[in-house]
């Protein structure tokens, strides 16, 4: 939505608009019932009460009449893995019959058999497919997205995934954040020896792949099946030698500490939290981590404990939501639906919610001076929705109310 005659350079006013600014860090959605946004060379210039536009704005300006609708920050998905070979439809089916997650893993599923296939699988069908997954985010307003690897395990095949990632964002117009997570599972060829793989990923991967202007995060699941906190420690000292940010798949399926160990290396973010404990958010809390919430996969794990949303709420932890989308634990391609669930699973509010996939989202990824919010100075990344109140984008179930998406002001 937007003139045409003033892509790029040019300045767009959208006027008659209710906005949900999602301004400064209080809680509120930062209303203002008749608003108005500008935007000049991509980013926003004003976005406040219509009555404070300075006439000279006008001036030149394509107009466009919102006729009333609401506009909220651009979508930000900020916890994804949508490059991938392969599907695990199988396993969801032993799910089903009453296999656990640890069940599949154990058996040679889960993780290891979506390595398998992303092995064997060309850049250019890892970038068709992902592009599918992509478009169901951008259709419902994302404009800012993560991307992880970790269904590679060798640098070859994660050099892959994480070039696919890349090329996204020359495909489509949306930001993307790329995340590498070499740190997954443990590969077959290193199945007896986890140091030399650990030792592989800290000293070769990530120095070889960053040098390649290929990762702009590392990540790691620190769980037990999978990675212990010493070394996802010896990953995050290297991430860390490199200037790298660090995040952390944390305390998932057990309380192992991850949430502090997250906090200690001053993470970005530490994702999941199901069975983190008090201590746990404290120190997340004295380091700013933010706290990523990925209801997708609490939902088809059937799982029972959910992350700890008073404990976050209470120690002032700021919560982001995100679809966790991958294969085998999170096969969703809606952030709206990730909303719904993170309210009704996990007892966040409305405002809570749309925080968590705006501003508390872009925390998550680093990139709060720039997108996540409607201020003047950052990206005009904005979502225009056909609804009479927000409580409509968290309260609806496969309903998608997007009237028009803006990208850096196109």
């Amino acid at each position: 939505m937007g003139d045409p005659d003033n892509q790029g350079g040019g300045e767009t006013i959208w006027l008659n608009a209710r906005l949900a600014t999602l301004a400064g860090n209080a809680a509120g959605l930062g209303i203002v019932e008749a608003g108005a946004v500008a935007a000049r060379n991509g980013r926003i210039v004003f976005a406040g009460p219509e009555q404070d536009l300075p006439h000279a704005s006008r001036a030149g300006a394509g107009i466009v009449d919102c006729e009333g609708r609401w506009i909220t920050p651009g979508l930000i998905d900020c916890h994804t893995h949508l490059v991938y070979g392969g599907d695990r439809a199988r396993e969801f089916e032993m799910r089903l019959a009453g296999a656990s997650y640890e069940d599949i893993a154990h058996a040679g599923g889960g993780i290891l058999s979506t390595v398998r296939a992303t092995r064997e699988t060309g850049e250019d069908d890892l970038l068709r497919s992902a592009l599918r997954r992509l478009d169901a985010l951008i259709a419902e307003g994302v404009t800012t997205v993560e991307v992880k690897s970790g269904y590679g395990l060798d640098q070859p095949a994660e050099r892959k995934s994480l070039a696919v990632a890349r090329r996204l964002a020359e495909r489509r117009p949306v930001s993307v954040s790329v995340t590498l997570l070499a740190l997954h599972a443990l590969p077959p060829e290193f199945s007896d020896d986890r140091a030399a793989y650990v030792e592989a990923v800290a000293e070769k991967t990530i120095p070889a792949l960053a040098a390649e202007g290929l990762v702009d995060a590392v990540d790691a699941f620190c769980e037990r099946i999978a990675f212990t906190p010493a070394e996802v420690a010896r990953v995050f000292d290297a991430a860390r030698r490199l200037g790298l940010p660090v995040k952390l798949h944390a305390d998932q399926l057990s309380n192992g500490g991850a949430a502090a160990l997250a906090a200690k290396y001053g993470a970005l973010s530490a994702d999941h939290l199901e069975y983190t404990d008090e201590a746990g958010v404290a120190a997340m809390a004295s380091a700013g981590v933010v706290a990523v919430l990925l209801p997708g996969a609490f939902y088809v794990l059937r799982e029972r404990q959910a992350p700890p949303a008073a404990l976050l709420r209470k120690h002032g932890v700021p919560m982001a939501i995100a679809t966790d989308s991958n294969p085998g634990t999170s096969p969703m391609t809606s952030l709206l639906l990730a909303l719904n669930m993170a309210a009704t699973l996990f007892g966040l509010t409305v405002d809570e919610c749309l925080a968590g996939a705006t501003r508390n989202a872009a925390r998550a990824l680093g990139v709060a001076d720039e997108t996540g919010t409607l201020q003047a100075g950052k990206w005009a990344d904005l979502a225009i929705w056909d609804i009479e109140r927000p409580a409509e984008l968290v309260y609806r179930l496969g309903f998608n109310p997007l009237h028009a998406r803006v990208w850096r002001g196109q």
